[in-house]
């Protein structure tokens, strides 16, 4: 059996399987719904998403339109652009008592295990470097500063062209336990299935800003996940995106 198929051995679902209690059935606490923030680094607060002037665009469009673009005009995005990527593909629409986070994006049981963490190379009111969304608050701090960030975020990728002229790069996280917390090993399906959920949702919001994206689903797992100084068993870099302004001539 191939490492595949042993995964889907792993985490399948079958009758006559003895049930496996989640730590959530077992009664343990359940982890935070976001990191927390890093007190000693300023909060950058994003233009509230109920507030952005972002032309409609009919969903029938921007799914016609929406195919993978790898080169991109050199020109920023406003924070307001940003504010609504955001928003779009993990904006935090309600905190609920469970507590739980109602958001832009399916995820099952509402657990959301994804944190995103941004290679800014142009967007007009931030200097270059690697950002971290916090999504309750709608806000960015400034993890990783410097113009290096994006050579080293292209590195991790292998150096994919698209990558090093993207205006910025979304880099989404998991955090498993978040997920593993209710649904024990079936939970690492899930993370790969909302990765999906989220990227689609960042292709369709980038048609309405005259943006073009393309998804990567290779880079070094290792060496990105030391980069980013995570721990892969409570973090991993599980799929990014770059993008950028669309090339002249280039609508649909």
């Amino acid at each position: 059996m191939d490492s595949g198929q042993q995964f889907l051995y792993d985490t399948r679902y079958a009758a006559d399987m003895p049930e496996q209690q989640s730590d959530q059935e077992k009664g343990l606490p359940q982890p935070p719904l976001e990191l927390p923030a890093d007190a000693d680094i300023p909060m950058i607060s994003l233009p509230d998403p109920k507030t952005l002037k972002i032309a409609g665009l009919d969903l029938r469009t921007a799914i016609d339109s929406r195919h993978s673009i790898r080169l991109y005009r050199d020109e920023p995005l406003s924070m307001e652009e940003l504010s609504h990527l955001l928003w779009c593909t993990q904006g935090v629409k309600a905190v609920t008592k469970r507590p739980c986070t109602l958001r832009t994006v399916p995820s099952g049981g509402a657990r959301h295990a994804f944190e995103t963490y941004l290679m800014v190379r142009a967007v007009t009111g931030l200097e270059p470097g690697i950002y971290r969304f916090l999504a309750i608050e709608q806000a960015l701090q400034l993890v990783m500063p410097g113009k290096q960030t994006q050579h080293d975020d292209t590195d991790q990728s292998g150096g994919q062209k698209m990558d090093e002229l993207s205006a910025v790069t979304f880099n989404w996280t998991a955090v498993p336990y978040r997920m593993v917390w209710r649904y024990s090993q079936r939970a690492y399906r899930g993370l790969f299935l909302d990765a999906g959920h989220v990227c689609q949702n960042l292709y369709l919001a980038a048609e309405a800003i005259d943006c073009g994206v393309c998804a990567i689903n290779a880079f070094f797992d290792d060496d990105f996940n030391a980069y980013l100084r995570f721990d892969p068993a409570k973090q991993f870099v599980i799929y990014c995106a770059s993008l950028g302004k669309k090339p002249n001539g280039i609508n649909t």
